[in-house]
């Protein structure tokens, strides 16, 4: 059926209310202006993002919503003036789906900070007026800016993490130069975006200390993700040992933590990332003043950076650690992911599961 009908012809699944539960949902997309592309879904990566808004944690959730936005997809069709794409093509679409496209952000390829503010991929208000709606769901259309190319020899399914949990964790790396071979690297948090940090840093040829509350998460750290040390943080002795010998830590743990004993692992001049999302966040000013050192915040990344990671990641051959589940079992990955029982992500097989 043609994109151009009224009909409500994509299925989805949406939550209709702060419960979150998911269930079978139809209606419409938008038409395919000129310079958009219509793209059937392959694959939708479940992010922490889909239960904090079906759930109406933060407060604005519009319903019925349609969660997902690590979406991977082939064209189906293209608008006049898309020049970019064609139909069959393997694409990409992630955290965002528009943006004023004038400010200095946008100019920049940094258009997750537009300064009118970046249209989210679901529940979002779109340019007409629409409240968008994401990847869980059968077929989605999108201004070809936003769009991004999966490499010929990239799986979709893994590609589809990469869209959320693999730039907000390139995006901050590539900021602060912690692509340096040699140099050391701390992650807090082994979830979808700290396992992707650390194959990051190991492409990069950083020596990687995988930071953990849990013992568990020491084999899969050192056999599995390739880690070159793995510390308890709940071990002073092990702490102590690692004082001043990291040049950069990325938290992508929501957890709130202390903030000072990570800052005392951090060499003069050291940056600490926040990429995940604590309640609060305290340390002492000595932590920062003395040893000079940085914090700095990101989120995802802007359409330069996602298409310089999707061929980055398919020239060195990483891949994310993936569950492939069935729509059906969404609600089910949902809870799982509540209580951080994934390896590392789970990726909704949408092609074959949503009929």
């Amino acid at each position: 059926m043609s994109s151009k009908s009224p009909n409500e012809d994509c299925l989805g699944w949406a939550a209709r209310d702060p419960s979150g539960f998911l269930s079978p949902y139809k209606f419409s997309r938008r038409v395919v202006g000129s310079d958009d592309i219509s793209l059937n879904i392959t694959h939708c990566g479940v992010c922490y993002a889909d239960v904090k808004w079906t759930r109406n944690e933060l407060g604005h959730s519009k319903y019925p919503l349609v969660p997902g936005h690590e979406i991977a997809g082939i064209v189906r069709e293209v608008g006049s003036n898309v020049q970019r794409f064609k139909v069959g093509d393997h694409v990409a679409v992630g955290t965002y789906v528009n943006s004023c496209r004038e400010c200095e952000y946008c100019d920049d390829g940094l258009e997750v900070h537009c300064s009118k503010g970046a249209v989210l991929t679901f529940d979002g208000i779109d340019a007409d007026g629409t409240i968008t709606k994401g990847g869980y769901s059968s077929y989605i259309v999108v201004h070809e800016r936003y769009c991004f190319r999966i490499p010929e020899n990239y799986p979709p399914a893994l590609a589809a993490p990469l869209l959320c949990a693999g730039i907000t964790v390139y995006t901050p790396m590539m900021r602060h130069n912690m692509n340096q071979p040699g140099k050391s690297l701390g992650v807090i948090g082994l979830g979808g975006l700290g396992h992707l940090a650390v194959k990051f840093g190991k492409a990069f040829g950083l020596n990687v200390t995988v930071l953990s509350t849990s013992i568990s998460k020491k084999e899969e750290s050192l056999k599995l993700l390739g880690a070159d040390k793995f510390v308890l943080t709940s071990d002073e002795q092990q702490m102590t040992a690692l004082a001043k010998s990291l040049d950069f830590i990325i938290n992508t743990a929501s957890g709130d933590i202390p903030f000072d004993p990570y800052m005392s692992l951090l060499k003069t001049a050291g940056i600490f990332v926040l990429v995940g999302f604590p309640s609060v966040v305290k340390f002492s000013p000595a932590s920062l003043i003395l040893g000079m050192k940085t914090i700095s915040g990101s989120v995802t990344g802007g359409t330069k950076l996602t298409q310089e990671l999707l061929d980055f990641c398919a020239a060195r051959k990483i891949y994310p650690e993936i569950e492939v589940i069935p729509i059906q079992y969404a609600n089910e990955a949902l809870e799982r992911l509540i209580k951080r029982d994934v390896k590392y992500r789970f990726v909704i097989d949408i092609e074959n599961s949503l009929k």
